[in-house]
């Protein structure tokens, strides 16, 4: 019995063989040879394509497509304008901006400004000489001259610039130290440092006759934009600045 299923499994074998056989003759199908299936590897990687870099002048086009529409012409125009010590003419907004006509411009200009009223803002852009620039309006004037007379108080001449410097550094200091340092009498300069309110008082010192010793007051921190005396440049700091300059 073993015989003859191994005979009939042999005979289906050679069956199916002769059938693969005459398909093949008869082209109803076709063997891809391997090597076309695949093509051959040389060892040499396909080439990439180079991006060229324009770098940041070949930037170009209105604010709208640069930024995607984040950042609009009238934003722009309005930085300039809060950016500017001087009234700017439309045509050299214009050239700025890198879009639109003068007359464009003026449009945005009247938009900006009917924002501002709509959201009460305290300044509008108004023309001046020929050209734009952003201003408080006069209803303010009595707090601006509280500002402008707050900025008079606390200019300084270059004398009292260098007696404030060498207070803030080495304070608490007497003034023969000062004096010593300057290499002229610092008497009058301290006075008025005093009554500005950016030096004081801090103490005594445990020697004859108990001289005064100075010092900064928070006002001098104010001023000078600083949270804490650590944050005071130091002199490496100083030497690279004017290298700098």
């Amino acid at each position: 019995m073993q015989d003859n299923y191994q005979q009939n499994v042999k005979s289906e074998e050679v069956s199916r063989k002769a059938q693969r056989e005459d398909l093949v003759q008869n082209d109803e199908i076709k063997i891809i040879p391997k090597s076309q299936d695949i093509p051959p590897d040389d060892g040499q990687a396909e080439p990439i394509e180079e991006v060229e870099d324009t770098g940041p002048e070949a930037v170009t086009g209105t604010p709208e497509e640069i930024f995607e529409g984040e950042i609009s012409t009238e934003s722009v125009l309005e930085a300039i304008l809060f950016a500017a010590d001087e009234p700017v003419t439309p045509a050299k907004l214009a050239e700025i901006i890198g879009a639109g006509s003068v007359k464009q411009i003026r449009e945005h200009i009247e938009d900006l400004n009917q924002k501002y009223e709509h959201m009460g803002c305290a300044f509008r852009i108004e023309a001046i000489a020929g050209g734009y620039q952003t201003l408080t309006l006069p209803q303010f004037n009595p707090w601006l001259r509280k500002l402008i007379r707050v900025r008079s108080e606390t200019k300084m001449s270059p004398a009292a610039l260098e007696t404030l410097a060498i207070i803030a550094y080495k304070q608490p200091i007497l003034r023969v130290d000062v004096e010593a340092i300057r290499g002229v009498g610092a008497g009058e300069m301290i006075r008025q440092l005093i009554d500005k309110g950016l030096v004081k008082i801090v103490g005594r010192a445990e020697e004859l006759g108990r001289p005064l010793l100075y010092g900064t007051t928070k006002k001098f921190l104010e001023i000078f934009g600083l949270n804490s005396l650590k944050d005071l440049p130091s002199a490496e700091d100083i030497k690279q600045h004017n290298n700098s300059q």
